[in-house]
This record gives C-alpha cells, structure tokens and sequence, in this order.
C-alpha cells in the first residue's frame, strides 16, 4: 500500500490548487505596497493632504489584489480624491488614476531591479507536496510581474498554468473581486472550480474564490494586521493560516 499524501484533510478531496502569488508563493506584497507608498504619497503631496498611505492598513485594506488601475482608483476614493481616470498611456505623474497607477509601475520596476522576491519556504514545500500528489497548480496574479518574479524565484516549473496580468489584459478578464481570473485558471487546468481551491492572502482574492465557486478557499494572513484574519472569514475564507505548512500533515516531508 503506498503511503498516504502529506496533505492536510482539507485538501485531499480537491483536484487542482489555483494560487494568488504576491503574497502568498513570494515575498513581494512589501514591494508592492513600498511602490504604492510612493505614487500614492506624491499624489497625497500635490492635493494638499497630510495623511500619508499606510502601507499596511491601506494596502491591504484597498489596493492588495487589484489591478494596478482598480487599486488606484479604490485608494484616491477612500481619500476622497476625485481624479479624472486618464488613459492607459499616461506617464507617471499625478494628476490621474492611470498616471498614479504608471508612477506605481515605474516604482515597482525599479524595486524589482534591484532585487527581486524571494519565495516563502512553507509555500515552496506545500508546492511539492501537491506534485508529489498528483495536485496539479496554477499561479493568478493581476500583476504583468507575475510570471518573470515565479522565474526569478524558481518557482515558474512547479506550475501548469500562470494567469498573470498580461494574460488577463489580452482576454479582457475582470479583476478581483471578480472571479474571472481563477476561473480561467481553472479553465486551463481543465478542473471545474467546484472541485478546486484557491489560497489566496487578499480580501477581495477571498471573495472571488468564493464568488467563484471553487471548493475551498484558503485565506493566508501573513501580515500581522490586527483584524486581517477575521476580514478573510468574513470575505468567505474556509480556513485561515499564517503558514502554508499548516496545508501539510505535522511531520510529513513532501
């Protein structure tokens, strides 16, 4: 008899994992947040306000999961900012959403140059537990990033499909909290949402996991906010961790 899959209960009975990726596979959500932090600050600066982005509470609370036009917009209307939305072509600057949400491109690029993300090791054994399993697994990301920070952090082969930015801007899909993204995810791994999971670490992913249908929605709260963890529940979390080993058998070694 082969020995049972170092998978914890809640995800024996799925068929596939669909994964959100900064956050969650990498340690990239501080690098988002340092380049919101400085669009949004300047843009702060230019209309007189004096409060600055909280790069945890504000991240998290507007702008963590969503594209980078739909977090732009989310953060200035919680300001009460009432910037024209622009054009896609924008530069950086701030006197639109689309040229706010270019100077937070332009900002992240630069971090990312310098550095890259680095994959989070519980992640890192949780995906070769699912290999190992026979669980096949997709990355989602609203970010254009996604696919060349996995490669950096040589995660890119321990997935069947990756729905990055780029992808959902060529087939036109919805951000979160639409489902859409992990829907086509799914899609492509040609398992019906019903009979997958999503682990996601932002609200609005959480919400789209359930909107979506899939089976299990794991929130992750690697953040240490106050309060994080029971906005995941309430957006639909079945289960919340802080640790992705929590996923895996205590002992096992995938």
């Amino acid at each position: 008899m082969s020995a049972a899959p170092p998978l914890a209960a809640c995800l024996r009975p799925v068929r596939a994992v669909v994964f959100d990726t900064d956050g969650v596979l990498l340690d990239s959500a501080g690098l988002h947040a340092a380049a919101w932090q400085q669009a949004f600050d300047a843009c702060l600066t230019a209309a007189g306000e004096a409060r600055p982005f909280d790069p945890v509470a504000d991240y998290l609370r507007h702008v963590d999961g969503r594209s980078r036009l739909d977090g732009a917009a989310a953060f200035l209307a919680s300001r009460g900012l009432a910037l024209p939305p622009g054009a896609r072509d924008d530069p950086p600057g701030t006197g639109t959403v689309a040229a706010v949400a270019a100077r937070k491109e332009q900002a992240f690029t630069a971090l990312l140059r310098e550095g890259g993300a680095a994959p989070w090791p519980d992640s890192v054994r949780l995906l070769h537990a699912l290999r190992a399993a026979g669980v096949p697994c997709a990355a989602v990301s609203a970010s254009r990033h996604a696919t060349e920070l996995l490669s950096g952090a040589g995660l890119l082969g321990l997935f069947a499909v990756v729905v990055d930015g780029r992808v959902a801007a060529r087939l036109g899909l919805s951000g979160k909290p639409d489902p859409a993204l992990f829907i086509e995810a799914a899609r492509r791994l040609a398992v019906p949402p019903r009979e997958a999971a999503v682990v996601e670490d932002a609200e609005v992913g959480v919400e789209a996991g359930r909107r979506g249908g899939f089976a299990l929605v794991v929130g992750v709260d690697r953040s240490g906010a106050q309060g994080h963890a029971a906005a995941l529940r309430r957006r639909g979390a079945d289960v919340v961790v802080d640790d992705l080993g929590d996923l895996l058998v205590p002992g096992a070694a995938p």
